[in-house]
């Protein structure tokens, strides 16, 4: 059973910086998609960034040039650093991944549906 923890998350003023990590465990699929997410209150969650097994990145337009999302095999930790952020990116932020995934079919996105297996969240608080 895969398992995820997101950390990282915390407040900062407008046009700061923090770097998100999500460790897994219990992943054994040599193909995966993982992604970031985020859900404001009262908002639909939606997808930030993905990346897949073999480093392929993606970006929602709202930040894209940005975020940055990169990954540690060693580790089994992918991260998400968020530069120049905005008092909109303030919300609950959730590392999912898709581990049934393959590359010869799909491409790895960021549609929350697709997401099989999901942590808890970590808090994004950005002041103006």
């Amino acid at each position: 059973q895969v398992q995820l923890a997101e950390s990282g998350g915390g407040s900062v003023q407008s046009g700061g910086s923090l770097r998100l990590s999500c460790a897994a465990s219990g992943h054994t699929a040599s193909d995966y998609c993982m992604g970031w997410f985020r859900q404001a209150p009262g908002k639909e969650r939606e997808g930030v960034a993905s990346i897949d097994s073999a480093g392929k990145t993606s970006y929602s337009d709202s930040v894209k040039g940005r975020f940055t999302i990169s990954q540690d095999k060693a580790k089994n930790i992918m991260y998400l650093q968020m530069d120049n952020l905005k008092p909109d990116d303030t919300a609950m932020y959730y590392c999912a991944a898709d581990v049934r995934f393959d590359p010869r079919y799909i491409r790895c996105g960021y549609y929350p549906p697709d997401f099989d297996h999901w942590g808890r969240g970590t808090q994004v608080t950005v002041s103006s």
